[in-house]
């Protein structure tokens, strides 16, 4: 469990775990609001096999293979030629965005795989896989929700624009009947919600309080800036330049076909309710709620090598392989870096367990032993290793504070480590370092 879900699988999953599957009042200490979709189906399958992370991992699997049956039906309908269509879902899948997700428990692989199993619904005509996915959308948590509006943005608008229909003829009973009925999880939820606790996303205690506050005009402008680098980050800013310089060489020329314009209008669209709210609040967000539009804009870049007349192999292989080193950008520890979109991550997870055998075989009390967002919690809550110790919260006065490279701390906190602490014991494995640090004598 790493980065936001040790609250979305481990907490909310436990709280429903240990308590009752069905009842899904989260406590107010850590309720976010959302719906515990996720943590209602770990508990049912830890009910079922164990309260093991092998387990949770088991959960995500049948939607991993989900999300790449739908990934590869979704780029049929833009691609043809079944080689072209193997190279293009490589381009897709190796965004480091995405590919990150697989190797976590994390509610974004159900969100995509009920996201374009809709999507294919609306392309393949195929009513009844459009409600299946809309109905779990609804659901899932408070951003599937809204990219369900997306979705219903999107079909209007392909059918405007690309089929010529009128909107009369759009917005008929059937239409509009299905968003309605496929929508009713969610309404049911967020009723229920607003009859039992009279808030949905924050309320005056919550930790998250501060986070959900209109956004000033100096914050809006850094919300906008941010958004920018998500589609910019981590490799992404090679596909992006290919597609400028392609339209500021050739034009409309090179994006001529329905389907190229559909691409682009579904990765937009799509998410404009998601962009509106981040935009407009002060909560920071991840690269991991534009997802859907990275996979759509990378079909489109692939789609757009293939109407250049020339060195089509080379482009591919440079956006490639530009993509793939996404996995190896590490900012300078001042810069805060979205970790849980990158497989740059991924050897924490072991350098983590080498430092807690570290502290216990020396005899150190974890308990005493200060850390950072997100490792500063149970351990059970990580690894489900029913280790109910737990580290504590970073005062700078504390005796030890367990660093690594993947949490993201401000400056005076930084100022603490560097000025009040000796390095006691690090760990390294491919740029990435755990440390442990000693409270100098004084």
């Amino acid at each position: 469990m790493f980065w936001d879900n040790v609250l979305f699988a481990s907490k909310m999953g436990n709280q429903l775990f240990y308590n009752s599957i069905f009842d899904w009042t989260i406590p107010n200490e850590f309720d976010p609001g959302h719906p515990p979709f996720l943590g209602f189906l770990l508990a049912i399958l830890w009910k079922i096999f164990g309260h093991k992370l092998w387990v949770s991992h088991l959960l995500m699997l049948p939607f991993t293979i989900g999300v790449f049956y739908q990934l590869f039906k979704f780029i049929t309908y833009f691609v043809k030629q079944q080689k072209k269509q193997i190279f293009a879902f490589l381009l897709l899948i190796i965004d480091p965005t995405l590919s990150t997700q697989f190797v976590l428990v994390n509610p974004e692989v159900i969100i995509v795989f009920f996201f374009f199993l809709t999507i294919n619904g609306i392309l393949f005509k195929n009513i009844r896989l459009k409600f299946i996915g809309l109905f779990f959308l609804s659901i899932i948590s408070f951003r599937s929700m809204m990219l369900l509006g997306g979705i219903l943005f999107f079909d209007i608008l392909n059918k405007y624009l690309f089929n010529k229909k009128s909107l009369k003829s759009i917005l008929n009973f059937r239409f509009i009947l299905v968003y309605i009925l496929s929508s009713l999880p969610g309404i049911i939820f967020v009723s229920w919600r607003l009859l039992t606790k009279g808030w949905l996303q924050t309320h005056p205690d919550s930790p998250w309080a501060s986070l959900w506050k209109i956004a000033t005009p100096k914050i809006f402008l850094k919300n906008l800036a941010t958004l920018i680098h998500r589609f910019v980050d981590f490799g992404r800013v090679f596909l992006l330049l290919f597609l400028i310089i392609s339209l500021f060489f050739y034009g409309k020329k090179i994006i001529t076909s329905k389907k190229s314009k559909q691409l682009l209008l579904l990765s937009f669209s799509t998410i404009i309710f998601i962009v509106i709210a981040v935009l407009i609040s002060t909560n920071a967000f991840g690269h991991r709620y534009f997802i859907v539009s990275f996979c759509s804009l990378n079909v489109l870049v692939f789609i757009t090598i293939n109407n250049y007349y020339f060195k089509k192999k080379l482009i591919y292989i440079l956006l490639f392989l530009g993509l793939l080193t996404g996995n190896l950008w590490i900012y300078p520890r001042e810069i805060s870096q979205g970790w849980d979109a990158t497989l740059a991550h991924v050897p924490y997870h072991k350098l983590r367990i080498h430092a807690i055998e570290y502290l216990n075989n020396n005899n150190i009390n974890i308990s005493e032993v200060a850390s950072f967002f997100p490792n500063s919690t149970i351990l059970d809550n990580i690894d489900l290793s029913n280790n109910k110790k737990s580290f504590t919260k970073f005062t700078g006065k504390n005796k030890y504070v367990l660093y690594a490279t993947v949490y993201n701390l401000n400056d005076e906190e930084y100022l603490l480590l560097d000025k009040n602490y000796t390095v006691l014991k690090k760990f390294n494995k491919n740029n990435i370092t755990i440390t442990i640090y000693i409270l100098n004598k004084t």
